[in-house]
């Protein structure tokens, strides 16, 4: 069973910085993506950024191209989300989530991904 903890949340300005942490462990040999998503109050959850666990291959959702860094740490286990110039519109709870096949289109599917962290939440004030 992987199992995925997300930290480092909080509450921070519009135009600030935010960096998100996953720690994951018991990988399987199928798990083929680490992804992060977010679901604002009422809204549905969308895939943020995805990236392959085996490479370093990216794949972002429009609204945070630019702003959102993706990145891994095998030796740590760790998957981090560096947000920048954050906007009010970037407040929601955000989940780590790990999934299988191919990467790039995974943020659309969310049925690719079967473990998932218990989320950090990230507030954006105006």
């Amino acid at each position: 069973q992987v199992q995925l903890v997300e930290s480092g949340g909080g509450s921070v300005q519009a135009g600030g910085s935010l960096n998100l942490s996953c720690a994951a462990s018991g990988y399987r040999y199928t798990t083929n993506c680490i992804a992060w998503f977010r679901q604002a109050p009422g809204k549905e959850r969308e895939g943020v950024a995805v990236i392959a666990v085996r490479g370093e291959e990216t794949t972002y959702a429009d609204s945070v191209k630019g702003r959102f860094t993706i990145s891994h740490d095998n030796a740590k286990s760790t998957v981090y989300l560096q947000m920048r110039s954050l906007k009010p519109g970037d407040t929601a709870t955000y989940y780590c989530a790990a999934g299988i096949g191919w990467c790039p289109s995974s943020l659309n599917r969310l049925s690719q991904y079967s473990n998932w962290g218990q989320g950090t939440q990230v507030i954006v004030s105006s």
